[in-house]
């Protein structure tokens, strides 16, 4: 059953704020997938603050118009899903090409990053990258490790005064 204007008008603002305001967007290819995959699928990225939206392709165009997904016009040719990452990018990436490899039905076309644009290896090559919370504390591991080690060598001086002393001390007893 098409839709009348009104409903058009109000999916396309529900688009416009998801466009906005996710952190990533990834087109995706989904000819053969079926209604159980589909809602598995969902399933799966609503557990990583993920979200797939289906809709034509002229409506995603004029939804896009103003955002930071805006260089992804192009790219709405043919059968299309928009997967939206509001959180942790890496982590939608990782259950798309988790879900893309067990149903070779769905297809990775495309996407955004920042409002950087990504084919689909530097998709993949994002799902490859650690968690935001694992490079979280890789970063601080180094940025403790630098003064850790400094009063580690401060501290040899003393100690090396300390054990020269001290067996001077046992070498007159």
């Amino acid at each position: 059953m098409p839709l009348n204007r009104s409903q058009k008008e109000a999916l396309v603002e529900q688009l416009k704020d998801k466009f906005s305001r996710a952190v990533s967007v990834t087109l995706v290819d989904f000819p053969g997938l079926t209604v159980s995959q589909a809602n598995e699928l969902r399933a799966k990225l609503r557990e990583v603050q993920g979200e797939i939206k289906v809709s034509k392709n002229t409506l995603f165009r004029i939804a896009i118009k103003g955002t930071e997904s805006e260089p992804l016009v192009d790219s709405f040719q043919g059968p299309n899903a928009a997967v939206f990452a509001y959180e942790d990018p890496v982590q939608v990436a990782k259950v798309l090409m988790d879900f893309a490899k067990d149903n070779e039905v769905l297809k990775i076309k495309n996407g955004i990053l920042n409002g950087k644009m990504m084919d689909a290896s530097g998709i993949e090559a994002l799902s490859k990258l650690p968690s935001r919370e694992v490079l979280l504390a890789q970063m601080l591991s180094v940025l403790v490790a630098t003064p850790t080690n400094l009063v580690q060598v401060l501290s040899g001086i003393p100690r090396k005064l300390l054990y020269a002393l001290s067996a001077i001390k046992e070498k007159k007893q």
